[in-house]
């Protein structure tokens, strides 16, 4: 008898062998559906083979170094075997589901960006389909009431996301890329160091004509290696090497002529862009506030439409653009490499205001964006020893957001807690939606939830809200704690806001404007007189570009505006350069903190 209860009390504690959770990512490789588990500490052979119905030695069959041991964070393919389904009649179908058929070369990037449907909704319709080998005629199965959901950028960090999951399981010294506008075979090929018959063969029968953007192909190396090859869009000089500027500050009295290339349509006659005409306009209101600091500026607006044709015509045929001694734009890295050769030739800066640049390496280059090696620098103390750290897992993981926070634990201690939904009434002791537990203690305890589930999210901090207001009313101490938030909530439309402030929600985030600060205000005020509309985001993005470059062109670009801090608005930036690179980027993050008693910190 007191085995079993031993044993019941390892299980209510989450320590079976067999409790390993089922990861929701699964690739296509030749044909073959894998899921793509990433081990964990403490998971064993046997358990992750329960957990997914095959044998041991399928998973190491699959992967020859499980043999000798599992790593934690190493990724392992393994088999997937969907159950068998009647199928169902096109007219049922219609009821749910627009039909696509596939045309010559299209891919499923381009097939999601074109409905702005998400590429996991469109693999989890279609139970059959290899996400990078699309078939002329291939229907694809688009459900209606997601049609128009998903956002650009979105559908580029899937695809990206799609890409990580193939090359972690893909065979041992290959990878697999996406490519971008501009790029050839013959181009990857050099990149990679292979010929061009070798990089079609890999990705059979690969034909020039049928290399679009987005396409996603096998190539040599593994994931760390790839990007150290050399890219098109990664400027050098003839002894490749990265040529170092000196600018020169412009004369007081000379007018700055700035070029701005912004994509505020997709085409001819396409509809406007809303968020680039935002950023446009707050530029605008940048440029006033520079105008009466006493410089004379003079702005080009260039519309690229997002074409890497048109933005190298104008590169190279446009008068006016000789002419500038700032660019600002374009948005996108893809479009960078003909303005970036320009602005060396001209010896002027080019600023990136919104991407984060992972390809282009120059000495021309400002990246507006924070650098993602800094992210976590305002939070350290979070994850020093005297902390207790959980980790709270649901059946949807957020894998780049746990991936950070595993690399910033390393090989300290922390707990893990899987998160289960159970309606009150039905949630009885040990219940797994009750974090009471998680907060009897008097650590101070740093909560992560690591789960992309906006459903989940809301319900855990629902969750942790109770358990301290029914801890506090028994008369006991207040429980100590902070939740570690994930930037990305801010794109969930239902979350309860008032939890942030209960569960003392703490955020890194690329950028924080609050609306009741005297500075943000007054922009807003004038933001709105000029232009009747409240502004955005990128209106404020685009104010900040104008008020720190505009400026710094008669004074602290010669130093290559280091050494000091800049403020805007309420974001800070700090530009330097890193070990490995000569492009010039913010190292600044904001930290924002939302307290018990409904104010917002900003760091």
């Amino acid at each position: 008898m007191k085995r079993l209860c031993a044993t019941a009390l390892l299980c209510a504690w989450g320590l079976c062998a067999w409790a390993v959770e089922k990861s929701p990512t699964i690739v296509s490789i030749d044909g073959t559906k894998y899921y793509v588990h990433t081990v964990q500490p403490g998971e064993t052979l046997y358990a992750i083979a329960k957990t997914y119905g095959v044998g041991e030695q399928v998973i190491i069959e699959n992967n020859p170094s499980a043999a000798s041991g599992l790593q934690a964070a190493e990724h392992l393919k393994i088999p997937f075997t969907a159950p068998a389904a009647k199928p169902t009649p096109d007219r049922k179908l219609r009821k749910t589901f627009d039909f696509h058929f596939v045309t010559k070369g299209e891919t499923l990037y381009a097939i999601s960006r074109q409905y702005g449907i998400s590429i996991p909704t469109i693999i989890e319709d279609n139970p059959g389909l290899d996400p990078i080998h699309l078939s002329l005629g291939q229907r694809i199965l688009i459900r209606r009431k997601e049609i128009g959901s998903e956002s650009e950028a979105a559908t580029q960090e899937q695809w990206e996301e799609y890409r990580t999951s193939l090359s972690n399981v893909a065979d041992e010294g290959f990878a697999y890329h996406i490519v971008q506008p501009g790029e050839t075979i013959y181009s990857l090929a050099r990149r990679y160091g292979i010929s061009e018959e070798e990089l079609c063969r890999l990705n059979s029968g690969l034909q020039a004509a049928e290399l679009k953007a987005g396409a996603m192909l096998k190539v040599p190396g593994d994931d760390e290696s790839a990007p150290e090859q050399v890219a098109e869009t990664t400027v050098e000089t003839e002894n490749d090497r990265i040529e170092e500027i000196e600018f020169r500050a412009l004369p007081s009295g000379q007018t700055l002529n700035v070029a701005l290339l912004l994509p505020l349509t997709a085409g001819e006659g396409a509809a406007a862009n809303a968020n680039y005409q935002e950023f446009y306009q707050g530029f605008l209101l940048g440029l006033d506030s520079v105008k009466r600091r006493g410089y004379s500026v003079h702005v080009d607006l260039y519309d690229t439409h997002r074409d890497s044709a048109r933005i190298r015509e104008l590169v190279e045929c446009d008068e006016s653009f000789d002419k500038t001694n700032l660019i600002v734009g374009p948005v996108y890295e893809e479009e960078l490499y003909p303005v970036i050769r320009h602005a060396e030739r001209k010896r002027i800066p080019v600023v990136s205001p919104l991407a984060q640049i992972t390809r282009t390496n120059s000495d021309v280059l400002f990246q507006m964006a924070p650098d993602p090696a800094t992210k976590y620098a305002k939070v350290a103390e979070l994850f020093n020893p005297d902390k207790q750290v959980t980790l709270i897992y649901t059946a949807h993981t957020d894998k780049e957001f746990e991936a950070e926070i595993l690399a910033l634990l390393g090989d300290r201690e922390y707990r893990r807690h899987t998160y289960k939904y159970e309606h009150p009434s039905a949630a009885g002791a040990n219940s797994p939606s009750d974090l009471t537990p998680l907060l009897e203690n008097d650590r101070e305890n740093v909560f992560v939830i690591l789960s992309d589930n906006e459903v989940d999210v809301d319900r855990i901090l629902a969750a942790l809200a109770s358990a301290d207001t029914s801890l506090t009313s028994r008369s006991r101490t207040a429980p100590r704690f902070v939740v570690l938030g994930n930037a990305r909530w801010n794109r969930y439309a239902n979350l309860d806001r008032a939890m942030f402030f209960k569960d003392r929600v703490i955020f890194i985030s690329t950028y924080h404007a609050k609306r009741d600060s005297q500075v943000v205000v007054e922009f807003d005020k004038s933001y709105i007189r000029a232009f009747g509309a409240l502004p955005t985001l990128y209106s404020y993005r685009g104010y900040d570009a104008a008020l720190l470059f505009g400026p710094a062109m008669f004074g602290d670009i010669e130093y290559d505006m280091e050494g000091r801090r800049y403020t805007p608005l309420q974001t800070s930036y700090v530009f330097g350069q890193n070990e490995d690179s000569h492009t010039h980027v913010n190292r600044s993050w904001t930290r924002v903190d939302y307290n018990t008693d409904f104010t917002i910190t900003v760091e």
